[in-house]
């Protein structure tokens, strides 16, 4: 098995495990950004990164083709590391039941 080494900036295969180092984010309830590069925020666009403020180190992860992922899709959240080097997890959307078209409307 290929392991994708930290620092390495060439293109991997889908289909061999790699590291990602995940933080969260200390104003977002449970938003998480995942990192092929340990600490490498600047690949991380401004109007992704902004929103986020103070970002908290969690875990560094091996991801490999049969990993399962909680609240993320394993091969989405590996194909955003491959392709922009980041992925960015947010808690699903929740319709707020007070609001016209949010849950027990109708």
């Amino acid at each position: 098995m290929f392991l994708a080494s930290v620092g390495d900036n060439s293109p991997l295969p889908h289909d061999i495990s790699m590291i990602t180092h995940i933080y969260k984010s200390l104003r977002k309830p449970d938003a998480y950004l995942y990192l092929r590069e340990k600490d490498a925020f600047g690949i991380v666009p401004d109007s992704v990164r902004s929103p986020l403020g103070e970002l908290s180190f969690v875990m560094s992860l091996e991801l490999s083709p049969e990993r399962k992922l909680a609240r993320a899709d394993a091969a989405v959240v590996r194909s955003n590391l491959i392709e922009r080097g980041y992925y960015l997890q947010v808690p699903p959307s929740v319709l707020d039941p007070l609001v016209a078209g949010g849950v027990g409307d109708g």
